[in-house]
């Protein structure tokens, strides 16, 4: 059992793929393990710059520092700062780790071998990208045996009891409710954000998807509604998508911006970290999202959601959301299942017109799908989440 006087050590590394999705990950984990279980963690990552647009209080400039009691170093070839072995090693999302890196590793296995009372290297993990796919359970924990002799395992989060579980903090159902319980908190953030014009019964849908043609063709559906639709944007990759029926250009276009088409009003949202983004999607009637970080976290908010995955090849994505959507509908009418399904299959094969006709004929803020969003949350975490089963595993093995 390790002490508080001796904590354990674990090392993450991470490369920032996509701006936010691995890193948005990671960092949860980090700060998890850190606050839940009292674990030094070190986080090694490759791009500062990025990371520091989810946590502002991070200075890209620094090879070292130490927010919410972790450790952050930044990973260039060579480290700019010593690695010294830990209990526990994890490349996030397949990652390469350096080669110093595995040359340490490899030096302890050698050294452990010839003498018993060496020290042993550290468990080396693999945390894999979340998927709904059953062959998931199958590979969920299974070791790969290295050419220098060592072992790694894999680590795959998912939705069901035999694999690794799912990324969710303490008491986060109950922060949600008792921010969506009061009207005025959601009217209070937009303000904040400086989105000005929203009222409580406007209809207000956050956008942070890849570049889809489906994207404009939603708009053109909201700008010629009988209702107001307020499309919440960040700047990024999704507003290229609008650039034909923008009135300037979307590198001109600064958080803060509104603009207003018929019915539709676009407003452009200045970056916030994670907990800010949580408190959005809580806010939001609808959310459109990506990859994997957003993905979840919108299935946390407990509101209708589209899932933009992200584009593999010979299609293997609609495989994986067909898989996730299986799992979500289970428990849905089948009427309202086979809409659900549709407008997000539609989405993701960029057919504008079906999208628009499912969005339309889908009762978004309809009770049989809100009940479903909220009750779905308790029904995926299976009582455990992620971080207690990670270190259940690592004490296991």
């Amino acid at each position: 059992m390790t002490s508080q006087n001796n904590p354990e050590r674990w090392d993450i590394f991470c490369a920032v793929v996509d701006n936010y999705g691995d890193i948005g990950v990671t960092w949860r984990l980090a700060k998890q393990l850190s606050a839940k279980h009292r674990i030094a963690i070190t986080l090694w990552v490759d791009d500062l710059k990025s990371f520091s647009h989810i946590l502002p209080a991070l200075d890209p400039a620094l090879p070292s520092q130490i927010h919410f009691g972790v450790t952050i170093n930044q990973w260039s070839d060579p480290l700019p700062i010593l690695y010294q072995a830990g209990n526990v090693l994890i490349e996030a999302f397949a990652c390469e780790l350096p080669e110093q890196v595995k040359t340490r590793l490899i030096s302890m296995h050698q050294a452990s071998k010839l003498d018993p009372n060496a020290e042993r290297p550290p468990l080396w993990l693999n945390l894999e990208y979340l998927s709904a796919e059953s062959w998931v359970e199958g590979c969920h924990g299974l070791p790969s045996m290295q050419a220098s002799g060592l072992k790694k395992y894999f680590y795959f989060p998912g939705f069901t009891a035999k694999t690794g579980g799912l990324i969710c903090e303490n008491e986060l159902f109950e922060k949600r409710d008792a921010w969506q319980r009061e009207p005025q908190n959601r009217l209070d953030l937009f303000s904040s954000l400086g989105l000005s014009g929203i009222t409580a019964d406007d209809e207000v849908v956050s956008v942070f998807s890849y570049e889809s043609s489906t994207l404009q063709a939603l708009c053109e559906a909201w700008q010629n509604s009988e209702h107001t639709t307020h499309a919440l944007f960040p700047k990024g990759r999704s507003l290229n998508s609008l650039q034909p029926i923008l009135p300037c250009s979307v590198e001109t276009l600064t958080a803060g911006t509104q603009i207003k088409l018929g019915n539709l009003v676009i407003h452009i949202l200045p970056m916030t970290d994670q907990e800010g983004y949580d408190k959005l999607l809580w806010s939001c009637d609808f959310n459109i999202v990506r990859g994997e970080d957003s993905f979840l976290r919108a299935q946390w908010a407990a509101k209708p959601f589209i899932w933009h995955i992200y584009a593999q090849e010979d299609d293997y994505h609609l495989i994986k959301l067909d898989a996730f959507m299986q799992l979500y509908c289970n428990n849905l009418p089948p009427e309202l299942a086979k809409s659900w399904k549709a407008l997000n299959l539609a989405f993701n094969k960029e057919q504008q017109e079906l999208t628009v006709s499912h969005w339309q004929k889908l009762n978004l803020i309809g009770l049989p799908l809100l009940r479903h969003a909220k009750q779905w949350p308790i029904d995926a975490i299976n009582d455990v989440d992620l971080v207690s089963r990670l270190v259940q595993f690592v004490k296991n093995s």
